[in-house]
This record gives C-alpha cells, sequence and structure tokens, in this order.
C-alpha cells in the first residue's frame, strides 16, 4: 500500500529532475496524481506511456525557447563606382598662317584673283529696280543688297568684315575703319561713318557706320560700281527721278526733293 501510495511523489520527482524545472502543465498533473486515490491510479504501462509524453512535449517546449542565431547573409554590396567627369579640352588659338589680326594684318592682299564665277555674280550689273534716291538727290543700293551679292559669290560665311581701329564717337558724327576680308584674304579697307543728333542714337549710328563701311570696300570687288559713275548717274536720275515742290506740313515750308518716279512722298512731306 505504502509503495503505491508513493508512486505518483516518485513520478512527479522523477519529472522534475528532466532538465532540472518543470512546465506548470507538469505540476499540475503531479499535484492531481497525488491526491488520487490508490483505486484510481491508473496501471504501469498507462505511467510509463504519460512520462514518455511529456517528456516530448518537454523537449519541444525547449527547442522552441532556444535562442535563434543571427542570420550570417552576405552584406550589401556598396557601390564604389563614381559618376563620369566630362574634361573640356581647351582650345588654343591658332597660329601661323592660320591665324591673322586682321587689325594689322594685309594676308591675302592682291595674291591671286577669284575664280570666274564669284567675279562674275560681283560684276553683274545692278538691276534699276534696286537703287534707291535721298530726297537730295544722291543714290544708293540698300546695304542688304550688298550683302547678298556677296552671299551668292562666296557662300554664307565665306566673308566678314573685320573692324581695324576704335570707334571713334565725335560730337555729332560716329567713324570706324573696317576690312573686308573674303575667304581668308583681305579685300578691301574703308572707314565709315555716320551722323547721330542725339547720344541715345550713337548705338544705332555705330551700326550704321560698319554698312557703310561695307558699301565703301565693295567698290574695290566691283559690286555696284555704276553707282560711284558720273555719267551713270546722270542718265539714271534723267531717266527713273525726278524733283518736284513739296510742302513740309508742320512747318508749311515748300521746297524742292528729289524722288523716283514710281514713288510718292509720305508724311510730313506733301507734293
Amino acid at each position: 500500500m505504502l509503495s503505491r501510495a508513493l508512486g505518483p511523489v516518485r513520478l512527479a520527482s522523477s519529472l522534475r529532475g528532466v532538465g532540472g524545472r518543470q512546465p506548470l502543465s507538469l505540476r499540475s498533473n503531479a499535484l492531481r496524481s497525488i491526491s488520487t486515490t490508490p483505486s484510481q491510479l491508473a496501471p504501469a504501462s498507462s505511467r510509463t506511456y504519460a512520462t514518455s509524453a511529456h517528456e516530448d512535449a518537454f523537449e519541444e517546449e525547449s527547442e522552441s525557447s532556444t535562442p535563434t542565431k543571427p542570420s550570417t547573409s552576405a552584406a550589401p554590396s556598396v557601390n564604389t563606382t563614381f559618376p563620369e567627369q566630362t574634361v573640356t579640352p581647351t582650345v588654343e588659338p591658332l597660329t601661323g598662317t592660320s591665324f591673322n589680326d586682321w587689325s594689322k594684318s594685309y594676308h591675302g592682299l592682291s595674291t591671286q584673283p577669284f575664280s570666274s564665277e564669284c567675279a562674275e555674280i560681283l560684276q553683274a550689273p545692278v538691276d534699276p529696280n534696286d537703287i534707291e534716291m535721298k530726297p537730295d538727290g544722291l543714290i544708293y543700293l540698300p546695304e542688304i543688297k550688298y550683302r547678298r551679292i556677296l552671299n551668292k559669290a562666296f557662300g554664307p560665311g565665306g566673308w566678314g568684315l573685320a573692324p581695324r581701329s576704335e570707334t571713334n564717337v565725335g560730337p555729332k558724327v560716329v567713324s570706324r575703319e573696317y576690312a573686308l576680308v573674303c575667304l581668308g584674304r583681305l579685300v578691301g579697307i574703308a572707314r565709315g561713318e555716320q551722323e547721330y543728333f542725339d547720344p541715345s542714337g550713337i548705338p544705332t549710328a555705330t551700326e550704321a557706320c560698319k554698312s557703310n563701311a561695307l558699301m565703301r570696300c565693295c567698290k574695290d570687288l566691283g559690286i555696284a560700281s555704276e553707282l560711284w559713275d558720273p555719267r551713270f548717274i546722270r542718265e539714271f536720275k534723267s531717266k527713273h527721278c525726278i524733283e518736284v515742290f513739296v510742302e513740309h506740313l508742320p512747318t508749311k515750308k515748300k521746297r524742292k526733293l528729289w524722288r523716283r518716279k514710281d514713288a510718292k512722298f509720305d508724311y510730313p512731306y506733301k507734293e
């Protein structure tokens, strides 16, 4: 009888010896088994099966409570490449015969004539419809016509005006010297001039001074050379121009002015 009563105690002691501590559920089962009467005790085979089941549950709980080791995965790769830097090469100025200081140089002057095709374009007779007349009787070709002839003969970019002096601003006149360069050769030099009446008009007068120098330089190429021929001027004026009396409306003054026969005066003049 005593051995049967002490059976549950030995069972609880054996369960306490596994791992040194008991789960709460196991301790409750052990106390419940002690309070059980000897007649209600399970057979020895049942007690052995229950003990093995409790040990399996304890092992599963111990495995789940074991701390997991941190993963030793490879560290993320670090991009050590740097963006490419664009290096702009320095351009050295041209030296030797490929570069000329046109403020002083006379490079290419009269070395050889231009091609016959260029000469034919440059020396073509001027169209009378392109000639304009100022009220004082001076005939001229608009500067844009000279530029078109140069572009046709040498191509855009094949010619240019290079200043050879500083801009001279006088009390009433702006002037500057320019060189006409065609296909890398000096062609002509002339000083342009333009009047102005107010200091605010100096920038416009400076641009007009450049155009005046261009027209003068083009004489050396034979462009519109008829406009400097006195005989041509007289014939043109007698055929295409007329001198008439006009009235200046704001002042009511009358005077004689020149115009083309196919044109009329605008305000402030009235015929």
